[in-house]
Formats: structure tokens, sequence, C-alpha cells
């Protein structure tokens, strides 16, 4: 592994984990976690030491925030998720952000999962799943309602996603 990807992948873990770790605990993404993040992409960038352009960086910044943002206005993520992968895209740049989108797509399937299965639910969350995505209006509502006791935090599903998405070479 070339050292400008080591650079990266130490600086990514750095800041996703840091992020997961303070989210699970406390439900909130630091916003100097996510600035802090960014800075050392543009940084990196802008210095030749991850090996993407400053125009990548800055794409893969502004394809993160777009790409969380529809979560974030349905109500299924917080706006610390979207700062965050926003600032992973820093790191990542264009090439890498829409295969770690997948990916956090995916961690985060299996972290809701593994939520609903711990608390009980993974019978009703399954069958309410198909209600949501079929009632987009009414969904907002419903995952933000206090009694139904399911939100979790995202940020470790970014963090897995988005180091999985470094690790992985392009294809």
């Amino acid at each position: 592994m070339p050292s400008s990807e080591v650079a990266v992948l130490a600086a990514l873990s750095a800041g996703m984990c840091s992020a997961a770790v303070v989210d699970a605990a406390s439900r909130r993404i630091p916003n100097s976690v996510c600035a802090t993040t960014a800075a050392t992409g543009v940084i990196f960038a802008a210095s030749g030491i991850s090996g993407i352009s400053l125009a990548s960086s800055m794409l893969g910044m502004t394809l993160g925030f777009l790409l969380m943002v529809p979560g974030y206005v349905f109500g299924s993520t917080g706006a610390g998720d979207v700062k965050l992968f926003a600032a992973a895209g820093s790191l990542l740049g264009s090439g890498r952000i829409l295969p770690a989108f997948l990916f956090v797509a995916i961690a985060g399937g299996a972290l809701a999962v593994g939520v609903a299965w711990h608390r009980g639910r993974l019978t009703r969350t399954m069958k309410r799943t198909a209600w949501l995505c079929g009632s987009p209006v009414q969904a907002r509502a419903a995952i933000e309602s206090a009694q139904e006791h399911n939100r979790f935090p995202y940020g470790p599903a970014i963090a897995v996603g988005c180091v999985m998405a470094a690790l992985i070479p392009l294809l």
C-alpha cells in the first residue's frame, strides 16, 4: 500500500472511529471531529499527501454531503451524520465516495437489523419497513416517534463503510 493511502487510511480511521465512539456513547457527532477530518482531507489533497487532487477532495466532500441530505430530510439520519460523511468525502475523494455510500448503507442495514433483534423487534421492524417505503410522507413521523424506540447511532455504520471504501481498491 503506497504511503499516501496509508496516510489517508490513518486520518480517515482516526476521524471515523472517534466519531463512532462518541456517537455510540452520546448519540451526537461533535462538529470538531467533522471539521478536523474535513480540514485534514483538504490539506492532504492540497499538499499532495493523499494522492487525489484538491478538486477531487472538494467534490468528494460535496457529494458526501448531498448523498446524506435526503436521509436527514426524512429524519433517518442526524445532521452530524451528514457532516461526518461529507468530511470523509474530503479524504476519499470523488472516486471513492459513491462506493463508500454503498458500504455505509450495507453497514447501516446490518446495524439496524442487529439493533432490532437486540430490542426484540426484528419481526415488527421487517413488517413496517415495507410500509415506510410505501408512505414517505408518514415515514418521518414514524421514524422520529419517541414511543417507537427505533433510533440508533449511525456513526459506527459511517465509520465501517468509509474505512471499507478506503481499503478496497478501485476497479
